[in-house]
């Protein structure tokens, strides 16, 4: 009998002190959770940002889907994230019903295989490439550095930022595109098969640069966050986060942006980036 009396007592000391608050859910707040979406270019500033703040604020919950800059544009003029990413400019009739916050300069670069001697290319010989009147390695003469045979042309997909602003900056356009062009979803498919392939040419993010690639000169100018910033690389762009115009944004994602245009955030663009703010 005392053993029983015992375990009962044990039981609504437990009761009286999750009904006083003492239980795991009654004190733990609630998760607020922010929907980003679009370029995969922004996409690994994005995830950068998102490390940072859920540490500073960890009921916050940032979602990243990296699905291309029309997505994102599209995205965040419809609600279906509070916060759209693209890394190209937006066209007059995208900019309608959205705000445009730009986060970050960006250089994209040209990359080759690493096993391909050409080191350096000028803008107009990079086009020739892109729009096939240059298709083979040998044409491009002493800057071929030996190099021979058929070139690869890697792209990215029509309605992708990157691809948009690459064809801007070089001057031409989808209906140009040399029609052998391999085109992927996304810069890690453009980097994988460029690593993968000895006579294969492609761009991405100077951000999303490494060891498993090899970056082109344009026009004798290495493509770093240095030479962006200074001018002398300008195969550049912006990246943009985008908000719905006239329709306020939950407070967690306002606070979110706030602080990603903040001096505190953009310690994080310059390290491989340039910073805006």
């Amino acid at each position: 009998m005392k053993k029983m009396i015992s375990i009962l007592m044990v039981l609504m000391l437990a009761l009286s002190f999750a009904y006083a608050g003492g239980g795991t859910q009654a004190g733990t707040a609630q998760t607020e959770t922010i929907s980003v979406g679009g370029s995969t270019s922004v996409t690994p500033l994005m995830e950068l940002f998102q490390a940072e703040y859920q540490r500073l604020h960890p009921n916050v919950s940032i979602t990243i889907s990296g699905t291309g800059s029309g997505d994102g544009i599209t995205g965040a003029a419809a609600g279906t994230y509070d916060i759209g990413m693209s890394s190209r400019e937006l066209r007059p009739a995208e900019l309608a019903g959205l705000n445009v916050h730009v986060v970050a300069i960006d250089g994209i670069a040209v990359i080759l295989n690493s096993s391909n001697p050409v080191s350096s290319l000028s803008i107009e010989q990079i086009r020739d490439i892109y729009t096939g009147a240059i298709t083979r390695w040998e044409q491009l003469g002493a800057d071929a550095n030996g190099k021979t045979g058929g070139i690869a042309v890697v792209s990215r997909e029509p309605g992708s930022g990157t691809r948009g602003a690459f064809q801007e900056i070089l001057g031409f356009s989808d209906a140009d595109l040399v029609s052998s062009a391999i085109q992927f979803d996304g810069t890690g498919a453009v980097r994988s098969s460029v690593a993968g392939n000895a006579d294969a040419i492609g761009y991405i993010s100077i951000g999303s640069l490494d060891a498993s690639i090899k970056p082109l000169s344009v026009g004798g100018v290495a493509p770093n966050v240095a030479n962006v910033r200074n001018g002398s690389y300008t195969v550049t762009r912006p990246f943009i986060l985008m908000t719905r115009s006239g329709v306020a944004l939950p407070t967690a994602a306002q606070a979110f942006l706030n602080w990603a245009m903040s001096p505190q955030s953009q310690n994080i663009v310059s390290t491989s980036w340039i910073s805006v703010n």
